[in-house]
């Protein structure tokens, strides 16, 4: 696995498209800071940026490197290796590579502005943090998805779907579920309702550590009541974890099963 997990990864690092990807959060960092002089500001906008923009580019770049790869991948498969150590190195090459270039491409303007002597590192860690689970939690939907259609325009199709519907349409879906049963307690389901997209989990944790949950309204009571605690936040990232973990196993049980 650590062989194809590196060819993946070196293959994807010469892609123009890493460039752009690394130089488009590298200019962003850039001009938030020349423009805000506060950090925590500069986090707050990124946030906005990154929540709707990294869940997007681990999609479509982990559709798009499954169907391009695909002939070498049968190649693959005629060789003495194991199926699940193809896909899984695939599947790491793609997201520790978009996942670097995020890191860098934000980091490096951040570290030169003098985020290291500001109170606002642990604000701009988390945000890097939450960035990098986002881009491995929707690269592995992305490769669940291609993996489940042989067409390349459904994969496609699906996977902006999916995105849409956990950046936008949910959003839209829970607060209508609130406002329809509003005089019912819906303490704990606003909770869940939260932990069930990693979109909104990672958006009212950077909140929260920003404490700014007073935007967030009557629920902001009730995340920062839950959140704001350490266990809160255990919980949280556990959650962001398994985001992570069901469907990189869904991945595994897959190509297992999957006649190529």
């Amino acid at each position: 696995m650590g062989k194809i997990l590196k060819y993946s990864f070196y293959d994807l690092m010469r892609s123009r498209w890493s460039y752009v990807y690394f130089l488009f959060y590298l200019l962003l960092g850039t001009v938030l800071l020349f423009l805000n002089n506060d950090l925590s500001k500069g986090v707050i906008t990124l946030m906005n940026v990154i929540i709707v923009l990294v869940p997007l580019i681990g999609t479509i770049f982990g559709v798009m490197y499954y169907y391009n790869s695909k002939e070498f991948t049968e190649l693959l498969l005629a060789q003495p290796l194991k199926r699940s150590s193809i896909f899984l190195g695939q599947y790491l090459g793609v997201a520790l590579s978009l996942s670097m270039s995020l890191v860098l491409g934000l980091g490096i303007p951040f570290i030169l502005y003098g985020v290291f002597k500001s109170t606002a590192i642990w604000d701009f860690t988390l945000l890097l943090t939450t960035g990098v689970f986002l881009t491995c939690i929707f690269t592995a939907l992305a490769f669940n998805i291609a993996l489940s259609n042989e067409n390349k325009i459904k994969g496609f199709g699906y996977a902006i779907l999916l995105w849409l519907f956990l950046a936008i349409i949910y959003d839209g879906l829970f607060l209508l579920s609130l406002i329809l049963f509003e005089e019912y307690p819906l303490d704990n389901l606003s909770l869940i309702g939260t932990m069930l997209n990693p979109i909104d989990l990672s958006r009212t944790l950077i909140l929260l550590k920003l404490d700014i949950s007073a935007l967030l309204g009557y629920t902001g009571a009730i995340f920062k009541k839950f959140f704001g605690t350490n266990f809160g936040f255990i919980i949280s990232f556990i959650m962001l974890s398994v985001w992570v973990l069901l469907p990189v196993l869904r991945i595994t049980f897959k190509a297992k099963r999957k006649d190529f």
